[in-house]
């Protein structure tokens, strides 16, 4: 058994059981239950860390993607940390300006902002607005001139850029919903630029998420860099480069593109163009941080299929379910038992409730704990009540020491804001 799984130092066995940091995972689940995320802090801040270090020596804003993990605990970390924000919803904007984090390290995307957000954005002082759509610039405009201030905005191109990653989490494609089409750009940076209550500051560009081939990010430099270059000769002045985010990260055996090797790819483009650059990294920060502990109930045994039955699900991560993802699954304490083939299934009411299939493990006992790896990215902000089951506690940790960051649900928490008819 391999000391250290999917990429994370955060993890590893100790002593012939697995551990988070120097914490045994059993500790927690004793102590808290299951299913539970838990997730390594020096992790997380070890690979915020690595974006820092690359922009070292450029203007730079490293803003976290709040919709991989928007547990407060972690947002504070990260802006403690010295993190920016990138946010996708008004609740986003709530959850960092709750944490203390500076409005003028946050930038503000998503193809369907309101009205409401959108005023709360400008009133909160938020550093731009990333718009996908003349629509979204017009509504922008007609609140900033209401509210007597001025929008700074970046252009969300859609560059036609295919990313070779997952059909779902592709976003820079001609058919996708995302940004404003690359031929447009031109125009719509001069509309921008001749408001009176919006200031346009650049580009941003995401084409889509886990990325691992560095073919789509030279395309992308190359298109972004022949885009300013031809803005700047009609005059249109362009001071930042929003490069998204998108970089995977290891949940099985893939070759990963490291910060310092994505800039080494992109900068021969765009490092002399006087510009500052923004980035959104989120997976790349928690997927590797997290891990989802959930116990066995039953071994089910048939003809043809062997099923291990755990208290978690789909309602607990999604991941395996709605994007075919892949989590490695191991046994928290691995037994010396022999190695049983089975589908990994979770107690939710539907066929594609599972975590693994075909997975080669020792056979485990009820109430034995295993850790889905892998799983501090779109893993609890993603969970649901489905099935009128909990969702589940949280727990960070640092060394030694482990924090509750989030309560697990009562049956209360699931129905509290229901309301029965008085007959």
């Amino acid at each position: 058994m391999t000391d250290q799984l999917t990429g994370s130092a955060g993890f590893k066995y100790l002593d012939g059981e697995y551990h988070c940091e120097n914490i045994p995972l059993t500790d927690l689940v004793e102590e808290h239950g299951s299913p539970l995320y838990v997730y390594s802090k020096n992790h997380m801040l070890n690979q915020l860390h690595k974006y820092q270090q690359v922009f070292s020596q450029q203007d730079s804003l490293v803003c976290f993607a709040v919709k991989s993990n928007s547990n407060l605990a972690v947002l504070q970390l990260l802006a403690e940390a010295g993190a920016g924000f990138d946010i996708v919803s008004g609740g986003e904007l709530e959850r960092v300006l709750k944490v203390g984090a500076d409005p003028g390290k946050i930038v503000y995307s998503g193809v369907g902002k309101t009205a409401a957000e959108q005023r709360r954005a400008l009133e909160a002082g938020i550093y731009q607005f990333n718009v996908e759509s003349i629509p979204e610039i017009e509504q922008l405009q007609r609140l900033a001139a209401e509210l007597q201030t001025e929008a700074r905005v970046a252009i969300r191109v859609n560059p036609a850029v295919d990313a070779k990653t997952h059909a779902k989490i592709t976003t820079g494609k001609k058919e996708n919903k995302f940004g404003i089409p690359f031929p447009e750009v031109e125009s719509v940076a001069n509309s921008i630029a001749r408001s009176k209550n919006l200031k346009f500051t650049g580009l941003h560009f995401h084409i889509g998420s886990q990325i691992t081939d560095q073919q789509p990010f030279e395309r992308l430099a190359r298109k972004a860099r022949d885009l300013i270059r031809s803005l700047r000769e009609h005059r249109i002045e362009v001071e930042t480069l929003n490069l998204g985010g998108g970089l995977g990260v290891c949940y099985d055996d893939e070759e990963t593109i490291s910060p310092e090797r994505w800039w080494e790819i992109i900068s021969p483009y765009l490092a002399d163009l006087d510009l500052k650059f923004i980035v959104e990294p989120g997976r790349f920060i928690t997927a590797n941080a997290g891990a989802l502990i959930t116990r066995v109930i039953y071994v089910k045994k048939s003809v043809t299929h062997n099923f291990i039955v755990v208290d978690a699900g789909m309602n607990t991560l999604i991941r395996p379910a709605m994007y075919d993802a892949f989590h490695e699954i191991v046994p928290v304490i691995p037994r010396n038992n022999d190695p049983v083939n089975a589908d990994v299934v979770g107690p939710v009411c539907e066929t594609g409730d599972y975590f693994g299939k075909g997975r080669e493990l020792p056979e485990p006992r009820p109430d034995d704990p295993l850790a889905v790896m892998s799983a501090g990215a779109y893993g609890s902000c993603m969970a649901s009540n489905y099935n009128s089951f909990r969702r589940p506690a949280e727990v960070l940790v640092d060394d030694r020491t482990a924090y509750l960051i989030r309560e697990r649900d009562t049956y209360e928490d699931i129905w509290c804001k229901e309301k029965m008819i008085d007959n």
